[in-house]
């Protein structure tokens, strides 16, 4: 795939190349723009994410964070830690327990960064009619605020981390990727927005920034990751990440905190003391869609 990564920073290669320069003979007064300018040369060139060195993934963390002051004059800390040693990270949610409340998808959006203009959601809960599996008689986007409603059950869905992503495949440019905790990641400064992502995922897990996403400046989560939740812009990719910003330090995913009824189950697969194992070991758990064959690390159950 290296030729398509070379192509990806070849085709305006002399076009901004040229803009470059003009903006370097500009007055002192513009410094701030041609930062800015600078800046975004800088980020449509840089290397590849799993490719660059300390020293320039350090650059372009601090490029990350001069972005976000400009653009919504806050000071993020962006980081990239790496995946922990010996975790695979998966989820199992018991059905059982979900009344539907979406308190989930609320957590997802803080915690996330994601845009309020365009109620950009990483998670979707589906209302389902009792007695049917049937997806295609699923309501993506009921209103009724009383839940549980008579004669419903609730369907969490969102990106299930899959072993064989269709998404990833589908990807011309590299922008996406499986890391060695099981995540399935975005590097937004590579993504170019064609969305063959979304239309490979079987899960409806990948969203399009239409327009740039509205974060008010008192609601920003300051504490970012580079592959997860730093601030996005229009015309790229994102997904959940299992909030990676939060798992690789130890902490719980926002949607398992916030579930007021228990029905989240997040851990290491290859803990075999985990929760997560116990209930893969010793419970009636299926995957949506296995058919697809993208062997998602994300399962269901029920107790009743």
């Amino acid at each position: 795939m290296a030729d398509n990564r070379s192509s990806r920073r070849g085709f305006l290669k002399g076009t901004v190349a040229l803009a470059a320069l003009a903006a370097g003979g500009c007055s002192s007064s513009n410094n701030g723009q041609n930062t800015a300018f600078g800046d975004s040369v800088a980020s449509f060139f840089q290397d590849h994410y799993q490719t660059m060195t300390p020293d320039e993934i350090k650059e372009v963390l601090a490029r990350v964070e001069r972005k976000a002051k400009r653009a919504h004059g806050v000071d993020i800390k962006c980081e990239n830690s790496p995946p922990i040693a010996n975790v695979e990270f998966g989820y199992v949610l018991n059905l059982s327990k979900c009344k539907g409340t979406r308190r989930c998808v609320e957590a997802c959006v803080v915690e996330n960064n994601c845009g309020r203009n365009h109620s950009l959601e990483n998670i979707r809960v589906l209302a389902m009619p009792h007695g049917t599996m049937d997806l295609n008689k699923s309501d993506h986007f009921y209103d009724h605020k009383e839940v549980p409603k008579a004669g419903e059950w609730y369907l969490p869905v969102q990106c299930h981390q899959c072993d064989e992503p269709a998404c990833v495949q589908a990807c011309p440019v590299e922008a996406t990727w499986k890391e060695h905790d099981g995540i399935v990641v975005i590097d937004y400064d590579w993504c170019i927005g064609c969305r063959n992502c979304a239309v490979a995922c079987p899960y409806w897990a990948r969203h399009f920034n239409w327009t740039t996403p509205i974060l008010p400046k008192d609601e920003i989560n300051l504490k970012t990751h580079y592959l997860g939740n730093r601030p996005r812009e229009s015309g790229v990719m994102e997904k959940c990440t299992f909030c990676i910003q939060r798992t690789r330090k130890g902490e719980l995913p926002a949607c398992q905190e916030a579930c007021p009824t228990g029905a989240r189950i997040f851990g290491n697969l290859l803990d075999p003391n985990s929760e997560i194992r116990y209930i893969l070991e010793n419970k009636n758990v299926f995957r949506l869609k296995e058919e697809q064959g993208t062997q998602p690390n994300f399962w269901y159950f029920s107790d009743v």
